[in-house]
């Protein structure tokens, strides 16, 4: 059985987001000139830095955590009954012996199912989430690039230098904090129509 570590991967997943929103080339001394309807934002660091963002970053990591809770006992019981098993090698008969085997593989692969359902689980709330703020945003960037007189609106992860005047991430961070302050949510199931597939997390 896997360790339980899939179990934070949803949160991990964001931990990340937010660490690599941080990690940006280091601010040449003269930035160049402003270059007229050029735009740039950040969605990874509004991700991260945002309330509503950071709001889902601290309940994924409670669910991860709870998760974690759900499936530890499912672990204990299997390591003690193998451990028990191996105690007893040749003292079992080897019908019981077999049960025993049998039973326990049962176990194993209940608990990987049910590690996997809440792997899935984890991911497709997370990408729930962050559909919420996507769509949330989207309409304060719409504003964002009419009032700035944009006529192009560039993503951050494509640009590696820039005058930090043309970013508009601040302005959308917050725009999105008044009008998505914060996001509430438990643990979400995955809708059947996806099967067995993990939602992506985008």
């Amino acid at each position: 059985m896997k360790a339980l570590i899939i179990a934070a991967a949803a949160a991990a997943s964001l931990l990340a987001t937010g660490a690599n929103a941080q990690q940006a080339a280091a601010a040449p001394t003269n930035p160049g000139p402003v270059i007229p309807g050029v735009c740039v934002y950040y969605n990874a660091r509004l991700l991260a830095q945002s309330s509503a963002g950071q709001a889902v970053e601290t309940r994924m990591q409670q669910l991860a955590q709870e998760v974690q809770g759900e499936l530890q006992p499912y672990a204990t019981a299997i390591q003690t009954e193998a451990q028990q098993l191996q105690s007893a090698g040749a003292s079992l008969p080897a019908d019981q012996a077999n049960q025993r085997r049998q039973a326990l593989q049962q176990r194993v692969q209940e608990a990987q199912q049910l590690e996997a359902t809440r792997e899935n689980e984890l991911r497709y709330t997370l990408a729930m989430q962050r559909q919420a703020i996507t769509e949330a945003v989207s309409p304060i960037l719409t504003t964002i690039y009419q009032e700035k007189g944009c006529g192009l609106l560039l993503d951050r992860e494509s640009v590696f230098m820039m005058n930090p005047a043309m970013d508009v991430t601040d302005l959308a961070i917050q725009r999105l904090n008044t009008a998505l302050p914060t996001l509430s949510f438990n643990r979400m199931p995955v809708p059947a129509q996806q099967g067995q597939q993990p939602a992506a997390a985008n």
